[in-house]
């Protein structure tokens, strides 16, 4: 069973269904969208690892809500796929140039789709798990993150993190100044989707802070937005 979670936004209820099934037998958890105005929503309360976004849409184009989710905090790297009836070039390359990883023509075979989500996932892993690998150490004041022994360091003293208090530092400490979303940190941490129960989150994040005091660093609650890790007390 996978853990990854897709945002499907697609106006033709028949397409959104079909396409929404064959998802949800490979084992994804999907939302789905018949508008931007609902996508929107949805953002708000799940932490996608990949979007399925149609073009053409009711209420505005698909390139544009692209450009839109590049400038929110923790969706900079999430890979996007349109999905649209514009048969040329053109239109393929403005997808691209609005920030979308891939593009796939209507009508298009089902399986084929599968596979076009498979290989983004697969991509977007491997990414991040680059990235982690060679920034080896995160140093933040006398903080110091070993992102490969997974251990965190206050003044050369192991502050002795448990998995999830570790995997909230490192994620706020790699996004640091910007508001993550608290779903965004349920998927990042616990590695799945938020459930109506956020006392968890709250419990690890006064836990963290707590360990961390006296850094240079803070973790500051942004009211009904999320968390932020930034310099000062």
């Amino acid at each position: 069973m996978s853990d990854k979670v897709i945002l499907l936004v697609e106006d033709d209820v028949n397409l959104n269904k079909i396409n929404r099934m064959a998802l949800v037998s490979e084992g994804y958890t999907v939302h789905t969208a018949l508008t931007l105005a609902e996508a929107r929503k949805r953002l708000n309360n799940c932490s996608p690892d990949l979007i399925l976004l149609d073009v053409k849409l009711p209420d505005g184009i698909g390139f544009d809500f692209c450009k839109e989710i590049r400038q929110k905090p923790g969706f900079a790297a999430v890979p996007v796929l349109f999905l649209t009836s514009v048969n040329d070039n053109a239109g393929e390359m403005e997808g691209l140039r609005s920030g979308g990883n891939d593009y796939l023509r209507k009508p298009y075979d089902i399986d084929l789709l599968r596979m076009r989500v498979a290989n983004l996932l697969r991509l977007q892993e491997n990414t991040a798990q680059q990235v982690i690998t060679e920034q080896k150490i995160i140093t933040k004041g006398v903080l110091s993150i070993d992102t490969v022994a997974r251990r965190a360091y206050l003044n050369g003293t192991d502050l002795n993190l448990h998995t999830k208090q570790f995997a909230l530092l490192l994620t706020l400490a790699q996004h640091e100044s910007e508001i993550l979303s608290t779903p965004y940190l349920y998927k990042t941490v616990w590695g799945q989707p938020m459930n109506r129960d956020s006392q968890a989150l709250r419990r690890v994040v006064s836990e963290v802070r707590s360990k961390i005091a006296g850094c240079g660093y803070s973790i500051t609650s942004e009211r009904g937005e999320g968390y932020r890790f930034e310099q000062g007390e």
